[in-house]
């Protein structure tokens, strides 16, 4: 992974003693709240519901035993001994008092983690696949490019106040595990007929109360030029972005007024003057940054196990967790494992300090120190020998990590909701709880397949509701939390905004809405099917008619068949 350089480290360090002196001079009272709040923006500070909320950067979700042990000490001293995992591959801790904010950032730095640009009108966090490096279907790491773009996006003095805040994602496989089309610049790695890798740019993706999906401004780019032409694209932006309505200003805004051909015109006419600039990324460049990339040392004879073969045969519910949880490894004979935080009784995408130290100290024995935060909320340890697997489940289980539920329904992305969150109209914890309760049987969840929920508290869908199977939005009608539902949606290679089913239904009504929705598949798929495809084939009526006129259509007897 990257390593900090002194100039790095000066950085950070300095940005660490300059929002001490600005933290004390706030509380002295000699710093106004309208002075103080952009400085705190700046360092990744909210103020929320019940407390400040630190949101700390994980670089595209990449950490070290080391770091995450910092995690951990972060969580226990100075938090209430958790912290929440976000779908920019972040971590946020919702309760630290603010004069010991200054504290949190010096221990951070001293491991080579910040919470610089998590907040504010910024570019945020870069996010990447989490197998970047080690999937079978990668075309090319991107993780380099992801520290290039890091690296130049950071304290950039051009775009330090955009219009709003700015999020990219980069993706160099096949397959889109990063949700690249829901962002507001979108990369991919791609080859052109030459057989030369380029990227192709997408802008204009990004959900909340006005979603849309990129579209696509380049179809083949030169890696020399790929900061050139972001910086052709913030500042058309930057310029021509609303500031007058926040709820206007995102870039997807600005390029569905002009049109894209349109945008695609001004975007090319200022790369024009930046095309041959210092922006220009030469190979000595990219080739420095990759050297910080490059796999650990393998175990050469690790295919030769014949231990694992003989578990998968022997122990129903090791099989059962490789079948979710273990992913392929470009490496003869090892594996990665999704690190499950979703165990029906924690909120979805949090970590006790214990649970970080334990899979810290996991990643030592069994992953080369290495973690990986995924988009959807869990971890991953990348570099797991097949021969390892079956101590490691064990491992994971004492800790109540090891549930077999990576891609199922159960696996949700969920929001902080009304909980902690300000902008929040409805929770979003309690109604997990309450989806978690109602489908306990693993065997139906296994039956039903891959499966995608994803919650927001409010509109500006952090939970991504958007682009779920079942989309969920919390919503407040006369004091009392309702719950909008979409049907439909994706944020995979065939990225789809859902489709509204109808009115929101009562809190406690989702999780039944959803069995509904699930009974309805069941009757309608075809062969192995998946709800997806059935879908897109039966359309929303068949859905909608069950949820809000089910006497017209007897529900089936498939639930109780299933045994839940």
């Amino acid at each position: 992974m990257y390593q900090y350089d002194q100039y790095d480290q000066q950085i950070v360090n300095e940005r660490v003693a300059q929002f001490r002196d600005q933290t004390q001079r706030y509380l002295a009272g000699t710093l106004s709240e309208d002075e103080y709040r952009p400085l705190r923006l700046m360092n990744g500070l909210y103020i929320q519901r019940h407390a400040p909320m630190l949101r700390v950067s994980i670089p595209y979700g990449l950490l070290s035993s080391t770091q995450l042990r910092m995690l951990a000490h972060i969580a226990e001293q100075y938090d209430k001994g958790y912290g929440h995992f976000s779908t920019r591959q972040n971590i946020q801790f919702n309760w630290p008092r603010l004069e010991t904010v200054p504290d949190i950032l010096g221990h951070l730095a001293n491991v080579q983690m910040h919470a610089i640009q998590t907040s504010g009108n910024c570019i945020r966090n870069i996010t990447s696949d989490h197998f970047a490096g080690i999937a079978e279907d990668e075309l090319e790491d991107p993780r380099p490019y992801c520290e290039i773009i890091r690296q130049w996006s950071t304290f950039h003095p051009e775009f330090s106040f955009l219009p709003r805040k700015f999020k990219i994602a980069i993706s160099g496989s096949q397959n889109d595990r990063a949700a690249v089309q829901i962002h507001d610049i979108g990369i991919y790695l791609v080859r052109n007929a030459t057989g030369e890798i380029g990227c192709r740019i997408l802008v204009g993706g990004g959900l909340g109360r006005t979603p849309y999906l990129g579209v696509c401004i380049r179809e083949y780019l030169e890696k020399k030029h790929l900061l050139s032409y972001l910086e052709a694209i913030l500042r058309v932006y930057n310029q021509l972005g609303r500031r007058d309505n926040m709820h206007k200003a995102r870039v997807k805004i600005l390029l569905n007024a002009v049109g894209a051909e349109t945008f695609t015109t001004m975007v090319e006419t200022e790369w024009e003057h930046l095309k041959d600039s210092a922006l220009l990324l030469d190979q000595a460049e990219i080739d420095r940054v990759s050297a910080f990339f490059t796999a650990p040392e393998f175990d050469p004879n690790a295919a030769e196990d014949a231990t694992f073969a003989k578990r998968l045969v022997l122990q129903k519910d090791f099989n059962l967790w490789v079948q979710r949880n273990v992913k392929a490894h470009k490496a003869p004979g090892y594996r990665a494992v999704c690190v499950s935080l979703k165990h029906p009784d924690m909120a979805p995408g949090d970590a006790t300090h214990t649970q970080m130290n334990y899979i810290a100290e996991l990643a030592d024995r069994f992953s080369h120190a290495e973690i990986r935060v995924t988009h959807d909320q869990n971890l991953a340890l990348p570099h797991v020998r097949q021969s390892d697997l079956y101590p490691l489940w064990n491992a994971l289980q004492k800790e109540r990590l090891a549930t077999p539920n990576i891609g199922l329904l159960t696996d949700m992305i969920c929001c902080p909701g009304l909980d902690f969150c300000n902008l929040a109209n409805a929770g979003s914890i309690d109604v997990a709880s309450q989806i978690n309760a109602r489908f306990t049987e693993l065997d139906y969840l296994h039956d039903i397949g891959d499966f995608q929920i994803k919650m927001s508290g409010c509109m500006n869908a952090c939970g991504h509701h958007h682009v779920g199977h079942i989309g969920i939005l919390g919503v407040d009608k006369k004091g009392e939390e309702f719950y909008q539902l979409t049907l439909g949606g994706s944020a995979g290679n065939n990225a789809r905004l859902g489709d509204r089913l109808g009115p929101a239904i009562a809190k406690q009504d989702v999780a039944e809405t959803i069995d509904s929705i699930l009974q309805v598949y069941l009757e309608q798929r075809e062969g192995d099917e998946q709800f997806l495809d059935t879908y897109l084939r039966v359309g929303l009526k068949p859905f909608k008619q069950r949820v809000y006129n089910p006497a017209a259509q007897p529900p089936t007897e498939l639930a109780a068949v299933a045994g839940y």
